[in-house]
């Protein structure tokens, strides 16, 4: 009886906290834009100032179309313009082009549509010889490391479990580099779950 009740609870759990877990995930990010962008919208024009009740999601709706609004009108002339002196202005002033180049680099690789930076997940041997981690490969390295090392390099990126957004950049020959049938999503699912995700083997069944 015992052994069933807790199967049953082992299977509630299962069920519910991935579910729970997304939607508070999402909760939480849609809050956390809120509360960022409700206080710089004047009362007039806030929504919520018409409502009832507080509605969940405003913020963010606002962000999107304010973003969407930014992109629409740097694209003509006018914006292009506003642009080139706001860069020209950032790039002169000693430490905030330390910051703004590498940034806007970053962004302009990754958000390309033709960008394939950390789309392919891969194997490394890493920390040392014989231990194995997941990366993404970033691009193919360039300037004064790839002079130094004069061989075929590539820029591979292993994030630490379970925090994504902090890892180590690796200089890896190619021909070091272990390719995976995964997506680069279900990669990131192995590594967010401390490996107890892993997604079957493809190759394996379109080999046999």
């Amino acid at each position: 009886m015992l052994g069933r009740l807790r199967n049953h609870l082992l299977t509630g759990i299962l069920v519910t906290a991935p579910v729970g877990i997304t939607f508070w995930f999402i909760w939480s990010l849609i809050s956390w834009v809120d509360q960022r962008v409700l206080p710089f919208i004047p009362a007039r024009y806030n929504p919520e100032s018409y409502l009832p009740i507080g509605v969940p999601g405003i913020g963010l709706i606002i962000a999107v179309l304010a973003l969407t609004l930014i992109g629409a009108v740097t694209a003509g002339l006018v914006g292009r313009w506003l642009i080139t002196m706001s860069e020209r202005i950032l790039t002169h002033m000693p430490v905030i082009r330390g910051i703004y180049g590498p940034l806007k680099r970053v962004f302009e690789l990754v958000l390309a549509e033709d960008s394939t930076a950390f789309r392919e997940a891969v194997m490394v041997e890493f920390p040392r010889a014989g231990q194995w981690s997941i990366g993404f490969i970033a691009g193919p390295t360039q300037g004064e490391v790839r002079a130094l090392i004069d061989e075929d390099m590539l820029n591979v990126f292993v994030p630490t479990t379970p925090n994504l957004t902090s890892g180590y950049l690796v200089f890896v020959r190619r021909q070091d580099v272990v390719a995976l049938g995964m997506s680069a999503q279900e990669a990131l699912t192995t590594v967010l779950s401390h490996g107890i995700v892993t997604p079957p083997d493809r190759r394996a069944r379109e080999g046999s």
